[in-house]
């Protein structure tokens, strides 16, 4: 097993007034050779967006946009047709595909709007673009993975979306575990810590918006909950 640990100090950051972020990989004024993804994963952005505050109507195309909402309320508009607001425990994905163009805001004009913006280099090019918005209660079974993205052939719980790659989301309570086997033995595995602390394998630690790159993986990850935690587990082909 390979690993690389991005400490959550060690992002970079973008402060934009009504928008600040860290940014896991290189993105936007952000620009670090080493960090230009992980496999298929390109992006990972964890966004705070002031009331009221976003980003107007601009064009994607050719990629998957997996949108987390954290906290508050983002409201999504584009031009096929889509307007939703997603709250905490929601997950939107986008396929850009051929090509579309949309809206996100703050859909509250008072309070701060905290979400994970995660891009995934998709494996079929130029689909038609397509929109899914769904709510996922993750608080009401704990210490269990709960599926949110899979492959979109897959008749697996979650979101499709056009490439080979499971996300997974779990609140774990402190001093309970859960391992992980990969779903093909070539991907890799980035574990991104939303809040508390783990431990990798018994000896990897994590703390809040710490991450793990895992790869040549040839067991089960385990994961153990030093305090009580929300991860997620991000399986990309490598």
């Amino acid at each position: 097993m390979k690993y690389v640990i991005h400490k959550s100090k060690s992002r970079g950051l973008g402060d934009y007034g009504w928008l600040k972020t860290n940014y896991s990989f290189s993105f936007a004024e952000y620009m670090n050779l080493d960090r230009m993804g992980f496999g298929v994963l390109r992006v990972l952005n964890d966004d705070n967006i002031a009331g009221g505050k976003g980003f107007g109507a601009h064009s994607h195309n050719n990629m998957e946009i997996i949108t987390i909402t954290l906290s508050g309320g983002l409201e999504h508009k584009d031009n096929i047709g889509n307007v939703s607001i997603s709250k905490s425990g929601d997950v939107q994905v986008m396929s850009a595909g051929s090509g579309i163009v949309h809206s996100e805001f703050n859909a509250h004009p008072d309070n701060d709007l905290t979400l994970l913006q995660i891009w995934v280099l998709p494996n079929k090019m130029n689909v038609m673009p397509r929109y899914e918005h769904r709510y996922f209660d993750i608080k009401t079974k704990v210490n269990t993975f709960h599926q949110i993205i899979c492959p979109i052939d897959s008749e697996g719980e979650g979101i499709g979306i056009y490439q080979g790659a499971w996300f997974q989301r779990a609140i774990l309570e402190k001093d309970k575990s859960l391992n992980y086997s990969l779903k093909k033995s070539d991907n890799g595995v980035y574990i991104f810590v939303i809040s508390g602390q783990i431990v990798i394998n018994n000896n990897l630690k994590l703390k809040t918006r710490d991450a793990i790159a895992i790869w040549k993986i040839n067991s089960v990850i385990s994961i153990s909950a030093e305090q009580d935690a929300d991860i997620l587990l991000m399986e990309v082909p490598i």
